[in-house]
């Protein structure tokens, strides 16, 4: 197997270099794989009445099967990006769609809630590989140049997967059996599987270092512990005695991690990354973004179907608007990053979306149609430039040998920032509409408009972390070719 010097790092490659047909089909697989994950996250949702009824459950026992998914990401994504230089980028790429095709049928076929939720963490083993390695593979096979049209493209299935997963979780418990939720990924699944045996890169590190067994367990178990710990926030199903024991546990495990990363020669992720300005302000402004808009998918089917009535397929009709400005915008975007730069945009793109979260509290009853689409529409628009700008960001000054730590330490954020984003949300809510309201339409959208309220302001505030970046920061990815996809 021959080797390619990328950079610094010695990498191997099983073909030399992509053809030209790979190149062009890559960003269609990596999209393939971010659509499932990303639909994945959200379907269940609207099925989870049906499902409890139909596994003789309570409904609120639903939400081990929606955190088991949830905890099982958070784990294995550290390690993802070890998977990929050790065994290769097309065998790891290739066992995640793998193994989240298999648990997605198994989870179909289970016939009592604990065996559902034991698939749902085979299924949260494949997930967690999928975006980190694909995003691996799509550095190191486009030049930086051609980054962000390459991010731009495969940022939208993650856009749009979100947004239609409540309406065809409706669409499927209504019309269909509620296990066609997971069977619905079997043949994406088989073309993903296809597509990457045809055109994958593999690549993989020549001097892997073994892994980090401490650190995995330090950082996973901490971040488990704190993805629950946000995931049942707020359901009282623990005292607050309880909560914030399993809190302080949660940031004594991940701080463990920290003074253990400082002493060995190969940590499991490597924090010295931070040291570097740009990848420093996209991975921590990326998370305290996402705290103030990781709420929206939660707040607005609140305020379009408790608030204003409208039924589920109706209220995701509404958001659809979202996905369809990500895709009309991507062919700008490189033009706009390009003749602007990261630190004007980042900084100009956040403070509009924090006036246009504040803008969705003045929707109410009497509010045009044409108005609520037009808002979903341009904050669509502006928060699919932020994801592409934060994401590509990343890797603007990441040598080759750390792409896959930048990866994982990045999609660990991630992952975590939406968990944190829906709390955030919920908290919000519940803060302001106190529970002998919420069967009140009225105090309800009051109490959703406040929530928007907040998220915005605190969304305005996280300008401050990419105030520190520098013009010309980010210009050797901004600087773009054109990239054709097909």
């Amino acid at each position: 197997m021959p080797a390619a010097k990328l950079g610094a790092f010695p990498i191997s490659v099983s073909s030399h270099s992509p053809s030209a047909t790979s190149k062009r089909l890559l960003p269609w697989l990596v999209a393939v794989a971010f659509f499932m994950e990303s639909l994945d996250t959200t379907i269940l949702n609207t099925a989870v009445p049906v499902v409890s009824q139909a596994l003789n459950v309570a409904p609120l026992s639903m939400k081990s099967v929606l955190a088991s998914y949830t905890l099982s990401l958070a784990v294995f994504i550290p390690i993802s990006g070890w998977m990929a230089d050790r065994f290769g980028t097309r065998r790891v790429f290739a066992c995640a769609i793998g193994l989240f095709t298999l648990g997605s049928i198994l989870c179909g076929l289970s016939s009592g809630i604990h065996l559902l939720v034991a698939c749902r963490i085979l299924q949260g083993c494949g997930g967690a590989m999928m975006v980190p390695v694909g995003r691996l593979t799509l550095v190191r096979t486009f030049a930086k140049s051609e980054l962000v049209r390459a991010m731009s493209f495969v940022a939208i299935p993650g856009l749009i997967g979100p947004m239609l997963g409540p309406i065809a979780g409706g669409l499927i418990v209504g019309y269909l059996n509620w296990r066609f939720v997971f069977f619905l990924n079997l043949p994406i699944g088989i073309a993903g599987l296809i597509l990457v045996y045809l055109h994958l890169p593999d690549y993989r590190g020549q001097d892997v270092k073994s892994l980090d067994i401490v650190g995995l367990i330090l950082f996973g178990s901490g971040v488990a512990l704190l993805s629950y710990v946000l995931e049942i926030f707020g359901d009282h199903t623990l005292s607050l005695g309880e909560i914030l024991g399993l809190l302080a546990l949660s940031l004594t495990l991940i701080a463990g991690y920290g003074l253990h990363a400082t002493k060995t020669a190969f940590p499991l992720l490597q924090l010295s990354l931070f040291r570097i300005r740009t990848f420093r302000a996209s991975v921590s402004g990326s998370f305290f973004t996402r705290l103030g808009i990781g709420g929206v998918p939660f707040l607005l089917p609140l305020l379009y179907q408790v608030g204003l009535g409208f039924s589920p397929v109706q209220s995701g009709l509404l958001i659809m608007p979202q996905a369809l400005a990500a895709m009309s915008l991507k062919v700008f975007m490189p033009g706009i990053l390009d003749r602007l730069g990261y630190h004007a945009v980042l900084i100009s793109n956040t403070i509009i979306i924090g006036l246009l979260l504040m803008l969705f509290a003045t929707i109410g009853a009497a509010t045009p149609l044409w108005l609520i689409v037009l808002q979903a529409f341009c904050y669509g628009a502006f928060s699919s430039l932020q994801y592409t700008s934060m994401n590509t960001l990343v890797y603007a000054d990441i040598d080759d040998d750390k792409t896959s730590n930048a990866s994982s330490i990045a999609s660990t954020a991630q992952q975590m920032s939406i968990s944190f984003g829906v709390a955030a949300a919920g908290l919000t809510t519940a803060f302001f509409i106190p529970d002998q309201f919420r069967s009140n339409p009225i105090e309800m959208i009051h109490g959703i408009h406040e929530a928007f309220l907040a998220l915005g302001g605190f969304t305005l505030l996280s300008t401050i972390v990419f105030v520190q970046l520098k013009r010309g920061d980010g210009d050797n990815v901004a600087h773009h070719k054109d990239l054709h996809l097909g």
